[in-house]
């Protein structure tokens, strides 16, 4: 059994003999509610969706992190009646169902609380606010607490009590939080907590469908509320007469509609209060909520979860970084940490990352997870043990274990930058910038902070007055201004085209001009980091800075490529594999024309156009070009009807049409699709030509979006596995020559972009190495395995990577 002990360094802060001792009392479904609809749909390795328990834990570990509890009890609903739905059959009869997503996440959350040894309170009848209620009334009482609730909403403010009981509730997301004590609810409401019910009495609660006073808003309860006090002290003065509310300002409609409607507001109030008396037992546990906590709990269920960066933030938070999920030792002593050579570290990185792609860049807390052990040999032999099991040898052996080397060698090397050209790019990008700026003021008519998404809102909003159909808005509730929503109003105004291109000014200023030169090295290299699991694709990924994901599409991102260069008596070569994924989607589906496409060379576009559009190739013109291209990569991505008809600008029925068309003419291609689906279906993976898997639990899931969402991966999951694994293939098999023909001093692999690899060479051996890699690259697959079709590649030389461009 590990260790309960924490590391001291994580004990709460203040002075023992003055600090009160800290209850947290978690409105739990509150919080679940609110990051549910806050965050992203995000989903665990085993495809159960985990957004809002996500968002649970990272508040959590604010609360620990702000608040320092020496005890933390979370309060739930149940999903039967309460005594409210008995008095009343309209108790927030307006809520909608709870989607099924969050369902099953509250009940998982479930798993969290025990993992995090917090305490349940529950009871049939109640809600978890009347727990909360009841809770904090028993724990106000004695002078050596204090209490304070965390919630997702501001209903239990009434519960709050000087500085006894306080709320710390979420103003908007997860992240946007404020405490309250009984000067904060004055000041917002202008009343105390205590007559918070009698406020609801008058105005209502939509969100519950507490009917309160009709006609009555929140200005009007306001300022009866202040000049009068409670329901009952109001009725009992409006029985002797209208006087002294009409004294008071208050208008004789106002009045009527409180002697009419009298019945209902008391009742309003009444189901607005919340309940101090659940008949629960209360008491505090035996033990500081940090004393009885089980690290291993936590970072098992984490790991199952996939939250690998709160497994980090768990282990910072509580003082354990210098541990591993399953280095705490036992309760009498630490036990010694196991030494682990990095080679071999990263070897069983990699090897787990091809038993389970959804992970990674795996960690030494990742290999223990998944082994369920606390020993990294034992880890080792089980994930070794499990590739052969699963026939996933030859991936590791041929593909991924070979390529350590080749990577590590490239991180090494860097690429050298032109930080003069940079300097005088920044310049001229930072004029650009300020000129277009000064455009944006003058649609505008005044000056803002065009980087403020709550200024740039209001100017085009509420200023201007821009609309469009389907205009989303943000978690927070503000009219969103993302890229995707001013494409919608691009011709409303020409505001809009030079806000975008300010943001795309912007983005590369910032994300590459003006930062690339704080990473240079002293020797004038940059130096990324390619991690060879970087990706569930079986793709390699970039990181600090990202090389892979430098904008070429505009002109201004084109030219931050003049930076990268050659030294003096050398030159840059990219070679770069031609439409490859099209190619493997015709060997691997075996479609007859496009297998003649490609056997007959010239453009496959034009040729596919010429196909669906029922034209001679020398008629198609640039616009049925570009759909042929739009539909040829949309149906690998396995894009819909919807999609399609966004990306091509045309309207549902038209983009129906083409799909419809395009299956027609390739019906090869067509069946090898829906066959790929069926066996991801089948089997809850698909397999590259080269044995590399990619598992899709989602595509089982009875959520209908997730499984959609997991079908369309499939779908393009052998074919773009296929070419991660061949260029992956490639770069062992250009080392093993370099090595062999001692041309280590002579060039260097510098950057892979996917279907790309830029190389440094020296002038007098550029020519005849790059055909020999061209050579390589094309023979990575035997033309009998792609049906007779070549893995065509380019290559371009150049003094700067721009100039290849």
């Amino acid at each position: 059994m590990s260790t309960k002990k924490t590391n001291p360094k994580a004990s709460p802060k203040g002075d023992a003999r003055t600090r009160k001792t800290r209850i947290i009392l978690l409105d739990s479904h509150a919080i679940l509610h609110r990051a549910y609809h806050a965050l992203p749909d995000f989903s665990s390795p085993n495809g159960e969706p985990t957004g809002a328990l996500y968002g649970l834990a990272a508040m959590l570990f604010k609360i620990v992190e702000e608040l320092k509890p020496d005890y933390v009890l979370a309060c739930y609903d149940l999903p039967e009646a309460t005594f409210r739905h008995e008095v009343y059959d309209g108790y927030k009869a307006g809520r909608s169902k709870t989607d099924d997503e969050l369902a099953v996440q509250i009940t998982r959350s479930r798993d969290v609380f025990a993992a995090l040894n917090i305490p349940l309170y529950e009871k049939a009848g109640f809600e978890a606010d009347d727990l909360l209620g009841t809770l904090s009334e028993v724990f106000k009482k004695d002078k050596k607490l204090e209490v304070i609730i965390a919630s997702g909403d501001m209903d239990t403010l009434q519960l709050v009590d000087k500085e006894k009981v306080r709320v710390y509730t979420l103003r908007k997301g997860i992240k946007d939080t404020v405490m309250y004590d009984e000067d904060a609810v004055n000041e917002r409401f202008g009343f105390g907590p205590e007559l918070l019910p009698d406020y609801k009495g008058l105005r209502g609660d939509p969100s519950d469908n507490i009917i309160g006073v009709s006609g009555i808003g929140e200005k009007t309860a306001t300022d009866l509320i202040t000049k009068f006090g409670t329901l009952e002290k109001m009725y009992k003065l409006l029985a002797k007469g209208d006087e002294k509310f009409i004294d008071e300002g208050i208008k004789p409609r106002i009045v009527n509609l409180l002697k009419e409607n009298e019945e209902e507001a008391l009742f309003s109030k009444e189901l607005a209060t919340i309940r101090r008396d659940v008949p629960v037992d209360v008491e505090l546990p035996k033990q500081h909520w940090r004393d009885s906590l089980d690290p291993d709990q936590v970072i098992k269920l984490f790991t199952e979860l996939g939250f690998r960066t709160l497994t980090q933030r768990f282990r910072t938070l509580f003082g354990f970084e210098e541990q591993t999920s399953m280095d705490f030792g036992t309760d009498e002593e630490e036990a010694p940490k196991e030494e682990v050579d990095e080679k071999e570290l990263h070897e069983i990185s990699v090897a787990l990352y091809v038993m389970n792609s959804d992970i990674s860049n795996p960690t030494r807390d990742d290999i223990l997870g998944y082994a369920d052990t606390k020993s990294f040999k034992e880890a080792k032999k089980i994930i070794l043990a499990d590739l052969k099991k699963e026939k996933l040898e030859d991936v590791y052996e041929k593909i991924e274990k070979p390529l350590i080397p080749v990577v590590e060698k490239m991180n090494a090397t860097g690429v050298l930058i032109d930080q003069e050209y940079l300097a005088m790019l920044s310049t001229e990008y930072h004029k650009d910038l300020s000129k277009i700026e000064k455009k944006i003021f003058k649609h505008a008519g005044s000056e803002f902070n065009v980087n403020s998404p709550r200024q740039l809102g209001k100017v085009l909003f509420d200023d201007m007055g821009l609309t469009a159909k389907g205009l989303k808005k943000t978690e927070g509730g503000q009219r969103s201004t993302r890229e995707s929503e001013l494409e919608k109003m691009r011709d409303l105004h020409p505001i809009i085209d030079e806000v975008l291109e300010y943001r795309e000014l912007q983005k590369l200023l910032s994300t590459y001009i003006d930062n690339l030169p704080h990473m240079i090295a002293e020797d004038g290299r940059l130096r990324t980091q390619f991690v060879q699991s970087g990706a569930a694709t079986g793709r390699m990924s970039s990181l600090h800075p990202n090389l892979q994901n430098i904008p070429i599409r505009t002109e201004r991102g084109k030219n931050i490529r003049n930076a990268f260069v050659a030294p003096r008596g050398s030159v840059l070569v990219a070679l770069d594999y031609s439409q490859i994924e099209l190619r493997i989607a015709a060997f691997l589906s075996e479609d007859e024309k496009l297998l003649e496409i490609f056997k007959e060379g010239g453009d496959i576009h034009k040729a596919v156009a010429a196909e669906m559009f029922h034209v001679d190739p020398k008629d198609v013109d640039p616009e049925m070009r570009r759909r042929a291209k739009v539909i040829n990569f949309g149906i690998l991505y396995g894009m819909g009807v919807n999609a399609l008809r966004g990306n091509l600008g045309v309207e549902r029925k038209e983009a129906q049409d083409y799909l419809n068309n395009y299956f027609e003419t390739f019906m090869g291609l067509a069946r090898y699709l829906e066959m790929t689906k069926a066996y991801a279906h089948k089997h809850g993976y698909t397999l590259t030509m080269f044995g590399r898997r990619r598992k899709f639990e989602m595509i089982r899931s009875s959520l209908p979006h997730m499984r959609a969402m997991a079908e369309r991966m499939a779908i393009n999951a052998p074919i773009q596995g296929s070419q991660s694994d061949i260029i992956k293939i490639a770069m062992v098999k250009i080392d093993e020559y370099l090595t062999k023909k001692k041309l280590d001093g002579e060039m260097k692999m510098l950057l892979q972009v996917h279907d790309e690899l830029v190389f440094e060479m020296k002038k007098e051996v550029a020519e005849n190495v790059t055909k020999e890699i061209q050579k390589i690259m094309e023979g990575v697959v035997s033309t009998k395995e792609t049906k007779g079709i070549t893995l065509k590649v380019d290559s371009k030389e150049g003094k700067s990577w721009g100039e290849m461009g």
